[in-house]
């Protein structure tokens, strides 16, 4: 099996090679550079550096989001493009779980925050076991104290994601002890972690046409929300 697994959906642009059960290359990005000039230069590279041509790929993991919707239409552009030249199909792959995944076999409850600004959070939780990968709350954006009120009270849980510096000083007064929090290496997407749960997806059957593949945003985009408003108040 080979995937070629890409992200753009937060802070971090990455891409991955997997072939067989083994990551061949993988490189990422986070340094404020805008995805649209570094992912395709990005795919090339890895795809060369684990020497597979696009034609022999199996299928295209792609970061469905939530997450930055500039960043996200991207990442759908440039899969969609990539496999429909190439007739194969896109596994999508939520991009909180693709954090998530960074902490397989984590004993805690994982939850993964990305800042989706006005005091919100883009959030799920999952839960490592004998029997696998779990979702325990389904992807939602919600207030950080929604998010953080979902848990046991007795309840220790691993946040990761880029929204843990926002947040940190509000989950830690809320949760105490029972707050753990990812090390850097491990706290934002990754490409490889992608490539890994792309192809448990892909044996289980769960990729799509390209045609039909659209990014999950959760809630409108700031210019439509404007729009609304705008609308509600007789204005044009």
């Amino acid at each position: 099996m080979k995937i070629l697994a890409i992200d753009s959906s937060g802070l971090t642009a990455a891409a991955a090679v997997y072939v067989d059960g083994v990551i061949r290359a993988d490189f990422s990005i986070n340094n404020r550079k805008t995805h649209s000039q570094v992912l395709l230069p990005m795919i090339d590279r890895v795809l060369s550096e684990a020497g597979v041509l696009p034609k022999e790929l199996d299928a295209v993991a792609v970061g469905e989001g939530p997450g930055s919707f500039t960043g996200l239409r991207i990442g759908a552009a440039t899969a969609k493009g990539l496999c429909l030249s190439i007739n194969k199909p896109i596994i999508p792959v939520s991009s909180l779980a693709i954090i998530a995944y960074n902490l397989a076999a984590c004993s805690m409850t994982v939850c993964p925050i990305m800042d989706a600004r006005r005091n919100q959070v883009y959030t799920a939780s999952y839960r490592f076991d004998n029997d696998g990968f779990k979702v325990i709350h389904e992807p939602a954006a919600m207030g950080i104290e929604e998010c953080i009120d979902r848990f046991d009270d007795n309840e220790k849980v691993m946040f990761a994601g880029d929204g843990v510096p926002v947040f940190r000083m509000t989950i830690c007064e809320k949760m105490g002890k029972r707050a753990y929090f990812a090390p850097p290496h491990l706290n934002l997407q990754n490409a490889a972690a992608a490539a890994v749960y792309a192809a448990e997806l892909y044996e289980k059957g769960k990729y799509i046409d390209a045609r039909e593949f659209r990014p999950v945003y959760l809630r409108l985009s700031q210019a439509e929300r404007e729009r609304l408003e705008r609308e509600a108040n007789g204005k044009k």
